[in-house]
């Protein structure tokens, strides 16, 4: 076969396979800003453009509601602050000033999707919500990376340990 014959099929044969893989990006994504909705969120997709950062809180019942916050840029261009409840996760130390496991692997760079609440600048209340029956003002969010084949990963937010400041609906 001639070699622009095969550099022509190999560009379309590369060309098909991301659109499909695009096509199975859009429709998962598609899915997951339902789920989010259900879960009484509002679904952010966007790529980190700040590492995370610590930010001391409040205290609750003699435990610390520190923050974790990071700037994403979502589909539409705009940046926005994605503030992170640390008890939520799982590597939380109450007594400690860092951003805790697993909020600490997240890098510039990374696609991160996030279920929860917008506010003027930004979304919060990335996490469970402790098992309550979830509403527009106490979703069920998440915080996932996604990963390069669209799939995403984990709720970074999902640990329960510190479910008991919060009395249950």
């Amino acid at each position: 076969m001639h070699a622009s014959r095969l550099t022509w099929l190999s560009t379309h044969a590369l060309i098909g396979a991301a659109l499909v893989l695009a096509s199975q990006t859009a429709s998962a994504l598609s899915k997951d800003a339902q789920i989010c909705r259900a879960s009484g969120g509002t679904l952010l997709v966007g790529q980190v453009v700040s590492p995370p950062k610590f930010r001391h809180g409040m205290y609750k019942k003699g435990v610390e509601l520190s923050h974790t916050h990071l700037k994403l840029r979502g589909g539409d261009g705009q940046t926005y602050d994605v503030a992170i409840d640390n008890v939520f996760a799982s590597g939380y130390q109450p007594h400690s000033k860092k951003v805790p496991e697993p909020l600490n692997t997240i890098e510039v760079g990374d696609k991160v999707q996030a279920c929860g609440i917008p506010f003027k600048g930004g979304i919060h209340w990335v996490h469970n919500n402790c098992g309550d029956r979830p509403t527009r003002s106490d979703p069920d969010g998440w915080l996932k990376i996604v990963r390069a084949d669209g799939s995403t990963g984990p709720n970074l937010e999902s640990s329960e340990k510190y479910c008991r400041l919060w009395p249950r609906r």
